[in-house]
Order: structure tokens, then C-alpha cells, then sequence
């Protein structure tokens, strides 16, 4: 399975961007697909995380209401668009996918659920 992050840049506070993440090696779409995200000096974090089985979401209440996830099953593709961007979201974005749903996605004990992880996509967010 690869994972290919895309979409990453530079904006400014309160700007919109969308990142985008290709999944392939697959003969199925995997069941939950999730952003995480980590900062210089800091943990990686849980951001997003879609059931690309029958669309549910979760996300971190950081992002609650600026930022949607959504999957196209047809491309393989899912999505994280992301408005109002704050200095505090600048970090490097990743995707990962497993074929549990998102039920893990906020839990580092067991890996958030993830059993392969993308390259990330650097988002600078700059005031």
C-alpha cells in the first residue's frame, strides 16, 4: 500500500488550502483513512479520520468546523480541506490508512488504528 500526501504550501492566517491524499496498492478501499498532523517540537497529533466505508468522520476538536475530510472512492483520494487557517496549524500533514474504521484514530497506544502511513506534506500558516 502507498500513500501519496499532496497539496501542501505556505498561506496566510485565515487562508484556505486542501491537502489530498492518493491511495494505492489496493484491490479495496481500506476502511478508515486519517490525517495527523505534527508540529517542530511536538508530538504527532490525530486530525481527521473518515470511514471510507460508510462516511463517518471524527475530528479533533481543534479543527471542529474549519476543517472537512471527505473521500472520493472512485479515486482512491481523500480529501482534508482546511479553512481558516491559524499559525497553530502549521506543521507537516500525514495520511495513513488501516482496515479498522476510525476507532483507534485518537489513540497513539495502538498506533491510532493505522497500519501504513504516507509521506507528509509540509503546511506553513503564516500571520
Amino acid at each position: 500500500v502507498q500513500l501519496q500526501a499532496s497539496g501542501g504550501g505556505s498561506v496566510q492566517v485565515g487562508d484556505s488550502l486542501r491537502i489530498s491524499c492518493a491511495e494505492s496498492g489496493r484491490t479495496f478501499s481500506s476502511y478508515g483513512m486519517g490525517w495527523f498532523r505534527q508540529a517542530p517540537g511536538k508530538e504527532r497529533e490525530p486530525v481527521s479520520c473518515i470511514n471510507r466505508e460508510d462516511g463517518s468522520t471524527k475530528y479533533a476538536e481543534s479543527v471542529k468546523g474549519r476543517f472537512t475530510i471527505s473521500s472520493d472512492n472512485t479515486k482512491n483520494t481523500v480529501y482534508l480541506q482546511m479553512n481558516t487557517l491559524k499559525p497553530e496549524d502549521t506543521a507537516v500533514y500525514y495520511c495513513a490508512t488501516g482496515d479498522s474504521s476510525c476507532s483507534y484514530y485518537d489513540n497513539s497506544l495502538y498506533n491510532y488504528g493505522m497500519d501504513y502511513w504516507g509521506k507528509g506534506t509540509l503546511v506553513t500558516v503564516s500571520s
